[in-house]
């Protein structure tokens, strides 16, 4: 069997720099109100790590799980498989996701946490790739924008494998 091969995309300490000026923006502009992080399962929880430890406001932690693809493909269906452990009413909440790029997920879990009555939702996503948009919508904060390349590493995946690369990678055939 043939390993893998990876090209690396956007290296771990151009990553460690953006996720670090991420946070103190995010600190910046919510000063001492407290906000709820709700990460977004599986693929944002390195990137959330790494960003809660550069935020200086109060936090709280959350999570919440989604499907929407099969292997490298979009399904178009967004399923929730993990629900919010405490309600978030009356609260800020700062959605954090892996990657950005049809808009399904993200609209998706932005009008479901709306409906929580929340003080506010805004999101932060590691990633955005505008050119894969099904539906307008758009992140507050944003680490990196790409091109349309199916990339691994730093939380994401391709069939559950490649989430431990510390670099962004994109996998070569």
């Amino acid at each position: 069997m043939n390993e893998p091969r990876f090209e690396v995309l956007i290296c771990s300490e151009d990553i460690r720099k953006r996720v670090v000026e991420l946070g103190q923006q995010i600190s910046a502009d919510y000063g001492e109100r407290p906000i709820v992080l709700v990460g977004v399962l599986k693929g944002s929880f390195m990137f959330m790590a790494d960003l809660v430890r550069h935020i200086t406001s109060p936090v709280r932690l959350e999570f919440i799980g989604t499907k929407s693809y099969n292997g490298a493909s979009s399904s178009g269906e967004v399923q929730l498989t993990k629900d919010l452990d405490k309600p978030v009413q009356g609260e800020d909440v700062l959605l954090v996701e892996d990657i950005v790029d049809t808009g399904l997920t993200l609209n998706y879990l932005q009008h479901l946490l709306v409906q929580r009555g929340p003080l506010s939702v805004r999101t932060v996503a590691f990633l955005d790739k505008p050119s894969r948009r099904r539906i307008e919508v758009r992140a507050d904060y944003v680490g990196f924008v790409i091109e349309d390349r199916f990339v691994v590493g730093y939380g994401l995946d391709f069939e559950q494998k490649y989430r431990n690369l510390s670099d962004l990678c994109v996998l070569v055939p």
